[in-house]
């Protein structure tokens, strides 16, 4: 049985999914020092070069090769700028299973890349590699992301109280530590029916290929 995902490069009409560069270093540390990116992730604030670094170098790669998930730079189809990630782990290859996370940088916010991105992601997990389940959790109050998750087709399958240490930004400029209930989705195959044909409709566009 496979138990790690292929070198892949997942593509869009708008988007590239690929791996990380090096030549993506400098935009990668700009988006994860985002005031959003702080507030609702765990990545270190501020985050350094040598963070990024490490990331593209190392642990990106390695999630792939150890079998945890695979990782992979969202860039744009035209521009080939850096414009988010999506992140598949926790990979669980009897059930079939894994989870995924996302982030858009903020100079890309507003044109719906993040679903694109994860549509595009689920379509190749559960078409290409036979996988039968993605799920993803989101804080309470992370509106954006629960959009996400309901566009491409999500079902809300409860919420784990009190699960979650996101980050505030106080009046002083400081970052304080809160605690948050964490909202749990789920898709299976039978949740995309539809939905890429309603996601053109809005005028988003669906995968193409992936090679």
């Amino acid at each position: 049985m496979t138990t790690t995902f292929p070198d892949v490069s997942i593509n869009t009409e708008r988007l590239v999914l690929r791996p990380y560069e090096e030549a993506d270093i400098p935009a990668f540390v700009e988006m994860m020092n985002d005031e959003l990116v702080t507030a609702w992730t765990t990545v270190p604030h501020p985050y350094t070069r040598a963070h990024a670094e490490d990331w593209v170098r190392r642990i990106a790669p390695a999630e792939r090769t150890e079998g945890r998930g695979i990782v992979l730079a969202v860039t744009e189809f035209l521009t080939q700028r850096l414009v988010g990630t999506v992140h598949l782990y926790d990979t669980d290859w009897r059930v079939r299973s894994t989870e995924v996370a996302y982030v858009t940088a903020p100079w890309a916010r507003g044109e719906g890349y993040a679903t694109e991105s994860v549509l595009a992601t689920a379509q190749w997990l559960f078409r290409d590699r036979g996988f039968e389940r993605l799920q993803l959790r989101t804080a309470a109050d992370n509106t954006a992301s629960q959009q996400v998750a309901q566009k491409i087709g999500c079902i809300s399958e409860g919420v784990l109280r009190n699960a979650w240490i996101a980050r505030s930004l106080t009046e002083s400029g400081e970052w304080t530590d809160i605690r948050t209930d964490l909202i749990l989705w789920g898709l299976l195959p039978e949740d995309l029916d539809g939905v890429a044909d309603h996601m053109a409709e809005a005028g988003y566009s669906s995968y193409t290929d992936w090679s």
